[in-house]
Order: C-alpha cells, then sequence, then structure tokens
C-alpha cells in the first residue's frame, strides 16, 4: 500500500481531487472564506499525513504541475494578445501602477516587519511577498532570506488579495477593467489573476501583464531598496 501512494500518478489523482473538491464547495458556498487554496493546501497536509507520505516524495512525485504552471503563462499571454487595444494608449498609467504597487509593496512590509521587531532574515523573506513564487523565492535566497518562508508568504498574500481585492475595489468605486485587472495581478501575483479571469477577459488578461511586470520591477528595485531602508 505504501508503494501505491507514492506513486506519482497516485499523488497526482490526490492532488487533482482535492482541488476539484474545494473548488465545488467554493462556488457552492460562494464565500471567499472558502477558496480552493484556502480549503486545499490544510487538506492536502492532513491526507499526507495520514497516509504517512514524506513532503519530498510528494513534491517529486507532483512536478508536473509545476511545469503545467509554466505552461500556463503562455495562456495568459495569449489572453493579453487578444485584449492588446486595452494596454495601448495606457502603457504609461500601466508602468506608473506598477512602479507604484512595488514600491508600497515593499516599503509596508518593512516598515511594518520591523515595528514588530522582526529579524532582518524575515524582513528580506517578505519583501517580495507580492511576486510569484519563483522570482520571490530568488530574490529572497539572493537577498539571505528564508525560502520556506517567501513561499508562505506569497501563497498567504495571494489567497488574501483574492478574497478581499474584489470587495475593496467595488466599495472603493474602481470599474476600471483595467484597474481591476492591474490591482488583482500587482497586489495578488497568480492567485489574483485567477480572481480577475473571474471577472473578466480584459481583468485576466491585464492580471498576467502585472504579474511578468511586478517580478521585474520588484527584482530590481528590493536590491536598490535594502541599501536604502
Amino acid at each position: 500500500m505504501d508503494s501505491l501512494t507514492e506513486t506519482p500518478l497516485f499523488l497526482l489523482a490526490l492532488t487533482i481531487a482535492v482541488y476539484l473538491s474545494a473548488q465545488s464547495l467554493y462556488r457552492k458556498a460562494k464565500t471567499p472564506l472558502l477558496n480552493p487554496l484556502l480549503v486545499s493546501i490544510p487538506l492536502l497536509i492532513v491526507l499526507l499525513r495520514s497516509l504517512d507520505i514524506p513532503y519530498e516524495c510528494y513534491r517529486k512525485g507532483t512536478e508536473v504541475i509545476d511545469w503545467l504552471l509554466g505552461m500556463s503563462v503562455v495562456a495568459l499571454g495569449y489572453m493579453l494578445y487578444e485584449q492588446i487595444e486595452h494596454v495601448r494608449g495606457n502603457v504609461t498609467a500601466i508602468c506608473v501602477s506598477i512602479l507604484t504597487g512595488s514600491l508600497v509593496g515593499i516599503v509596508s512590509v518593512v516598515f511594518i516587519a520591523r515595528w514588530l521587531g522582526a529579524d532582518e532574515s524575515v524582513i528580506v523573506s517578505l519583501e517580495p511577498k507580492s511576486v510569484t513564487t519563483p522570482i520571490a523565492v530568488s530574490v529572497a535566497a539572493h537577498s539571505g532570506g528564508i525560502p520556506a518562508l517567501t513561499s508562505l508568504a506569497v501563497i498567504v498574500v495571494g489567497i488574501f488579495g483574492s478574497m478581499v481585492g474584489p470587495f475593496i475595489l467595488k466599495k472603493t468605486g474602481v470599474e476600471s477593467r483595467l484597474a481591476k485587472g492591474l490591482a488583482l495581478g500587482a497586489a495578488s501575483h497568480a492567485v489574483g489573476t485567477a480572481k480577475a479571469i473571474e471577472l473578466g477577459a480584459v481583468e485576466g488578461a491585464i492580471g498576467g501583464l502585472a504579474i511578468g511586470l511586478m517580478g521585474m520591477v520588484t527584482a530590481v528595485l528590493i536590491p536598490l531598496m535594502e541599501k536604502i531602508l
């Protein structure tokens, strides 16, 4: 039985089944508190511990999912191509928004973490919290951070942003589809973009653009900001 539960096929099937179940629950309940990722992660942890499956075994068995995540970028690129007319004429607004979002994201987490008395290693681990995981982990590791903590921060920020982002945008009267996509993609990377796609094709395409731009800008700004802050 142990050998069966540790096979890639079983682990992939388990992961997909858990996520689809969580997604079905989310659609029926229609509450942000039951975000599929928020439900899937703890449920998978419980199942892996119950089945006595080592994390390393699970990670290796589900590597194909990481590969597919990379391929999803192509899909976002195609969405952006279809909505390219919304980018033309708004290049300056997009660049200013991304730069502002990156600066605010970095500076705010540094000051809050220092105010709470966090160690420097924790601070540099949290700085790239609003960037997609591969870039965030690389930037944090280069700065002497803790990659595992960075990954956790990215996941938490993504889920939180996708939950409260649409509510805040609605309450503040933001109607621009471009602004919604930029806000969700810049603040909550892939998870926020997934939520943006639910709002519409334009929002999803711009959210995908925001992921890439935020990654590049943040990777450049963090080493510069560390010298200033």
